[in-house]
């Protein structure tokens, strides 16, 4: 088979490979009627006319950035989008023609632009899960129609948590796509989670083609991928995970998602880095992005969410794994504060919020002499810089000499808090372990510390002080600021400071 002008043809092939042969045997081997069509195959226009059997694909490539997804004709060495150096990758485009029809689509009318004031306002419904963590973080349950990113490290417990929660609810029909477990798999673990549901079907495939000719012959009410890593578009010829392929993939989902109604629930993978992989552009192209964390040390995870069109960003949700599957915490302050008999020095409790959530936790200091001439500063849980701040105001305010001396920080039950209201707890846990002295499990804190040392006011401080008093604390010491509802907590006695000296001179 022979190519002219990106053309293929059969019929001309042995006629087309007299080009191969020299001048002057041409001649002598052509037969008039091969003569004539070898004048013809000179026009193009002549040429395209002959019977081929299909046209030649050329094979087309674009550069993707591997950080946003910014598309560039040729390679570039910083992104015009996000600015990063050396992060475009050549990979393989090639665009159908059918690419405009979808499978799942019915034949109908397309929108017109409406006018604001004529749209009705209606409360939005949502699909109330089984599960109140969930529900605390999607903002009171799944909307239909959204799509839901969850990503997190390999073996967390991503597709345990969704395929549990699926089950429960079984007055949904659920379609659970998968790309990485086969049938039997899914099937153990959900065996072992010991959850029946009668309308649960299972597809193991990855093209996207396949997986919505079952959509539209199922008509599922809720869809979860399981991973958007793992499928892959017959329109894009790139491998599956590569840029354009996810890209593709999730874009695809999305106008599914738009025109049917149905949720769309995407499990992820992360970086190394610990940020989902593929382009920056995924994230936006979906409703909410939760991150499922924890260590792999603990039983327990965190559902914080990171982008949420219907509701706060600020939430978290908190689980148990066991061998039945993820187990919801209600009350997460009693499993983060250690219970100890004997008094120990640089432990601390503080009561921060997580979005609407109280939460308590344990601060652990140590404060010991620098054997080397740099002093470490290690932490978990809590950050960095806010330390080394916290550390100058007690240099500079209180004269206390941490700059000779090692500082060890963790936040119990392998949480990071980011509450500002954290930094009076984590003061005086560094002062008790500087000082060698304990201070009281019964007395919680509350507040921010400024750069002049001055212990400013924090937001939701009832909640505080009820989430303290419900555990059965007897103190709590906050900003003398705050404004608080007075003889509201006749079960816990609350003390007011406006510096940190201040609180060094009630507690040592």
């Amino acid at each position: 088979m022979q190519e002219f002008n990106g053309l293929v043809s059969i019929k001309g092939q042995r006629k087309l490979a007299l080009f191969t042969y020299p001048s002057f045997l041409i001649f002598f081997s052509l037969t008039l009627a091969d003569f004539f069509l070898f004048i013809r195959c000179f026009s193009h226009d002549s040429a395209t006319s002959l019977p081929y059997l299909y046209t030649m694909s050329k094979v087309k490539t674009s550069f993707f950035c591997s950080n946003c997804g910014y598309e560039s004709a040729k390679w570039l060495g910083k992104c015009p989008s996000c600015q990063q150096w050396n992060t475009f990758i050549e990979e393989l485009v090639s665009k159908e023609t059918s690419k405009t029809k979808q499978d799942w689509k019915e034949e109908k009318k397309g929108n017109k632009v409406t006018l604001i004031q004529d749209i009705e306002s209606s409360e939005e419904k949502r699909i109330v899960t089984h599960d109140g963590e969930l529900n605390r973080v999607l903002g009171g349950g799944i909307i239909p129609g959204s799509r839901v990113l969850v990503a997190g490290e390999p073996g967390i417990g991503k597709s345990t948590l969704f395929l549990q929660n699926a089950l429960q609810m079984s007055s949904l029909t659920t379609l659970y796509v998968s790309g990485e477990e086969s049938e039997q798999q899914i099937k153990m673990r959900a065996d072992r989670l010991q959850i029946k549901h009668p309308d649960f079907y299972l597809l193991t495939e990855t093209s996207t083609q396949i997986i919505f000719q079952e959509i539209k012959k199922l008509k599922p009410e809720l869809v979860i991928i399981d991973s958007i890593q793992t499928l892959q578009s017959p329109f894009i010829d790139s491998s599956p995970g590569s840029i354009s392929q996810i890209r593709e993939t999730a874009a695809e989902f999305q106008r599914y998602a738009k025109e049917t109604q149905t949720p769309v629930i995407i499990i992820g993978h992360i970086t190394k880095d610990g940020t989902i992989a593929g382009p920056k552009l995924l994230e936006h192209m979906v409703d909410t992005v939760l991150q499922f964390e924890g260590d792999q040390h603990y039983a327990y995870r965190i559902l914080r969410t990171t982008k949420n069109r219907f509701g706060s960003t600020s939430e978290l949700g908190i689980y148990e794994m066991t061998s039945g599957g993820m187990k919801p915490v209600n009350n997460p302050s009693d499993i983060l504060i250690t219970q100890k008999e004997d008094q120990l020095s640089g432990v601390s409790i503080a009561a921060t919020m997580e979005g609407l959530r109280p939460l308590l936790v344990e601060v652990q200091a140590l404060v010991t002499p620098s054997v080397y001439g740099t002093p470490q500063r290690t932490v978990s849980g809590f950050d960095s810089r806010r330390l080394q701040l916290l550390l100058a105001v007690l240099e500079k305010r209180g004269g206390f000499h941490f700059g000779t001396r090692d500082v060890f920080i963790n936040i119990a039950g392998g949480l990071k808090i980011e509450d500002p209201a954290l930094d009076l707890a984590m003061v005086c846990a560094l002062l008790s372990s500087f000082e060698d002295v304990p201070i009281s499990q019964k007395i919680v804190f509350a507040g921010e510390v400024g750069l002049s040392g001055e212990i400013r006011a924090v937001n939701r401080i009832e909640q505080r002080i009820a989430e303290a008093e419900k555990l059965g604390f007897d103190k709590i010491i906050i900003s003398k600021h705050n404004k608080r509802s007075p003889d509201h907590h006749p079960g816990i006695e609350i003390l007011t400071a406006g510096r940190v000296d201040e609180v060094y001179q009630l507690l040592f």
